[in-house]
């Protein structure tokens, strides 16, 4: 194996290690909090249950969904990297890269999704009037930016292996 298709192997285990451990990250988050709750200030307040779980928001599925293509698509990927020891095949070749390009841009809009969500779940909006909820779900929050830092990383890798791909197109005597 040459040294471009070591490469290409250790970055699609890394992409598959990347996007599984981000959707397992998302896919545990829930957090159960007591928070109190004031009605009117004549009266006290009444303590209430309130439970953030990563499935109540489509920004943090979309998250999970992607991460879970994406390591299923590089073990996929890999499985026919290592299947196929001739890599002159410009078909599989050319297909590897387009699905890659696809993989990037799935797991970085994911990321920017639960980013936007994460921006106001830290900040909160008041011309809306959202307001914030990473002050009460601290341990939630944490693990969802843990899966976004992760997503993106995974996006990173599968671009290098894009950018791999076609720079060992390149180099191909024609």
């Amino acid at each position: 194996m040459s040294c471009g298709g070591k490469l290409e192997v250790i970055f699609r285990v890394l992409g598959i290690l990347l996007s599984s451990v981000a959707a397992i990250v998302v896919g545990v988050g829930k957090e159960t909090k007591v928070v109190p709750i004031t009605i009117s200030s004549k009266l006290p307040p009444f303590q209430i249950v309130v439970v953030a779980k990563w499935y109540y928001l489509s920004a943090f599925v979309y998250l999970f969904v992607t991460n879970v293509i994406t390591s299923s698509y590089g073990l996929l990927s890999l499985l026919l990297r290592l299947s196929n020891k001739n890599l002159s095949n410009n078909k599989l070749t050319v297909l590897i890269i387009f699905l890659d390009t696809v993989t990037v841009a799935l797991l970085s809009s994911g990321t920017g999704a639960v980013m936007a969500i994460g921006v106001m779940g830290y900040n909160g909006n008041s011309h809306v009037r959202w307001n914030k909820v990473c002050d009460t779900f601290g341990r939630f929050c944490k693990q969802v930016a843990a899966s976004a830092v992760l997503s993106l990383a995974g996006a990173i890798v599968f671009m290098l292996l894009v950018i791999l791909a076609v720079l060992g197109l390149l180099k191909r005597p024609k």
